[in-house]
């Protein structure tokens, strides 16, 4: 048998780390994961979903993904109820990128950025 992975988590490059932290947590409702050993660092978590933040030194330009390539994502995450976490996240006040709709390809989703633009999907398989 050989080793299978368990889970993968996207780095963020962000600004601002306390700032990026309270946002995750108070907008987008996930866990924050702080390392005194490593101050510009955390992981930010929610079920089964996880995201590392990285804060870059001052001045440092981040470009997301969507800069780079139009439609394109830095995280892509699945969930089990597209339309309860997008009237949870509308009601915290996420920045809501694109609205809740029916991807070609199956699926339920929405959008939010982070404080830095970075697009998080949030997507619902439809069977």
């Amino acid at each position: 048998m050989t080793a299978q992975p368990l889970a993968i988590a996207p780095i963020l490059l962000v600004a601002d780390l306390a700032a990026s932290l309270d946002y995750w947590r108070d907008k987008v409702g996930f866990e924050a994961l702080t390392f005194e050993q490593a101050p510009h660092f955390a992981i930010v978590k929610r079920g089964g979903a996880r995201l590392m933040l990285q804060e870059v030194a001052p001045g440092t330009a981040i470009t997301p993904n969507w800069k780079l390539h139009e439609k394109t994502s830095n995280a892509f995450v699945w969930i089990d109820d597209a339309k309860a976490l997008y009237e949870e996240l509308i009601e915290r006040g996420a920045n809501i990128d694109w609205e809740l709709y029916e991807a070609p390809y199956g699926a339920l989703e929405f959008g939010i950025q982070d404080l830095d633009d970075h697009d998080i999907a949030f997507s619902q398989l439809l069977d």
